[in-house]
């Protein structure tokens, strides 16, 4: 197991340790229901350094990350970080990951489970052009500022100008007199920030900003409130939600996938899909009965087998069951109400429009 360079803390705060994607990971310091609360009323500091990060550059640096992604990257501007996925010729998705646009170069954040499988797969896509791929994912620390009083903590120690960072940008910034990739994103729906900086500096880092959020209440947190902060999104997550057995237009990505404009590689199969008819979707759904959806729960319309939960468990903010499904036509429908069996008990859910939890992230 690798250890990220903030793993002393984690220790020192006695946070529970567990294996993830090749590294021992804090799920959890003062609790998972604690830790959410703290992200959606003040703020948390989480430690996302397992995260991959890939450097492309060359001549046909645009072209090949065109070829490779789904989503319109020509439309970047410099400055700008895109959402989109790595589809295989089939349409599956190989990952979804975040494009950063720089001035002669991009950044490639991919997921950790994922890390060694991309970069293979861009590795064999690369030799068809000008392009040099390179793999920083050891020299990165990331960490990750979320909740609506972050941009008073981070405006403390940095003099940036956060009210110039949009939603899904970044820059290069000091903070807390540290050089570093400063981005505005985040998988909890609240605002937030992500910090790259070199992992020597990670516990000084760590300090200023726990310092600078002492009086908003900040908070470490840990993998599991990173869970229930995203499953209230219905942000999907990789090996749950979508997989290479998984579409794009399936999994309702359809925003981060340019079937007009695009030439990737998957294209003709989503083309395909797209023409004949997609069969079953990723919907959000509530749980209408007392339970804790979970994956690979099977869901049923009357005795009919029409779906199976990705993603589920209680909601800290709704305080009920709730849960991501891809389920079969015609029962996709919002307001459709269908059985779930939980340890042979069929318990009513219906599906619902998402997020499950409205936010603002400005």
């Amino acid at each position: 197991m690798k250890q990220t360079a903030f793993d002393a803390i984690h220790r020192s705060l006695d946070a529970k340790m567990v294996p993830f994607a090749g590294y021992e990971m804090p799920i959890q310091y003062e609790g998972i229901l604690a830790e959410h609360e703290r992200v959606r009323n003040h703020a948390g500091l989480f430690d996302v350094s397992h995260m991959g990060e890939f450097w492309v550059l060359g001549a046909q640096a645009l072209e090949f990350i065109e070829y490779a992604t789904t989503n319109n990257v020509a439309s970047m501007e410099v400055g700008q970080v895109q959402y989109s996925t790595m589809c295989l010729e089939g349409g599956g998705i190989v990952d979804d990951l975040l494009i950063y646009r720089f001035i002669d170069r991009f950044m490639l954040v991919v997921n950790a489970s994922n890390l060694e499988k991309d970069f293979n797969h861009l590795a064999r896509l690369a030799k068809k052009f000008d392009v040099q791929l390179s793999n920083a994912s050891d020299g990165v620390a990331l960490l990750a500022l979320q909740g609506p009083a972050s941009k008073k903590i981070l405006s403390k120690i940095t003099a940036a100008n956060l009210d110039n960072l949009q939603f899904y940008h970044f820059g290069i910034a000091d903070v807390a007199g540290i050089s570093m990739i400063l981005s505005r994103t985040g998988y909890t729906g609240e605002l937030g920030y992500e910090l790259y900086h070199d992992p020597v500096e990670a516990e000084s880092l760590w300090k200023a900003i726990m310092e600078a959020g002492e009086e908003y209440n900040i908070a470490p947190i840990g993998l599991g409130a990173r869970d229930t902060l995203r499953l209230e999104m219905k942000f999907c997550l990789y090996g749950n939600d979508i997989d290479e057995t998984t579409t794009p237009l399936e999994a309702r990505l359809n925003w981060a996938v340019d079937l007009k404009n695009g030439d990737f590689l998957g294209r003709d199969a989503l083309l395909k899909q797209n023409e004949l008819g997609i069969n079953r979707f990723l919907v959000a759904f509530e749980m209408l009965d007392r339970g804790l959806p979970r994956h690979g729960y099977e869901i049923f319309s009357g005795a009919e087998w029409v779906g199976v939960v990705t993603s589920g468990g209680q909601s800290p903010t709704l305080k009920k069951g709730i849960g991501m499904a891809y389920i079969n036509k015609p029962h996709y429908k919002v307001d459709t109400e269908l059985s779930i069996d939980i340890r042979g008990r069929k318990l009513a859910i219906r599906v619902v429009k998402p997020p499950f939890v409205n936010k603002k992230t400005s």
